[in-house]
Formats: C-alpha cells, structure tokens, sequence
C-alpha cells in the first residue's frame, strides 16, 4: 500500500465523488457519501492526516491506488 498523502477534506470529497460517490449529507464538519451500498464519513478539515484518510477509504471499499489516482 502507497503512502497516502495528507489530503484536506474538500480534496477528498472531490476524489470520491470522481469515483462515484454522491454526496449524502453534511452534519457539522463530517460528510456522509454513498456509492451502492458502501458508505463512508469524511471529516472536513484543513488536513486529514494518512491514518484517518486510510480509515474512510477502508469503510468507503476504496483501494488507495484508486484514490490516489482520482486525485
């Protein structure tokens, strides 16, 4: 698994949404995206550090090469 970078919280909407996730819903600084049936809640802050951003991609089912390639 690559290294992931720290990403902030719009650019990793951004590259899920280039993946095929909708925007769901926003309740404070966390974002609720769906593609299918898998589900995932980005935090939305300056900077997500690689440990969390690894963490939304898990539940998202999001490969970090696929990620990385979407940004």
């Amino acid at each position: 698994m690559p290294n992931l970078p720290g990403v902030s919280g719009r650019k990793a909407v951004k590259a899920l949404e280039r993946l095929g996730f909708v925007f769901i819903r926003q309740k404070g600084s966390h974002v609720v995206m769906r593609r299918g049936d898998r589900g995932c809640v980005v935090p939305m802050h300056r900077e997500i550090n690689s440990w969390t951003l690894n963490g939304v991609l898990k539940q998202a089912g999001v490969s970090a090469d696929e990620f990385l390639s979407a940004l």
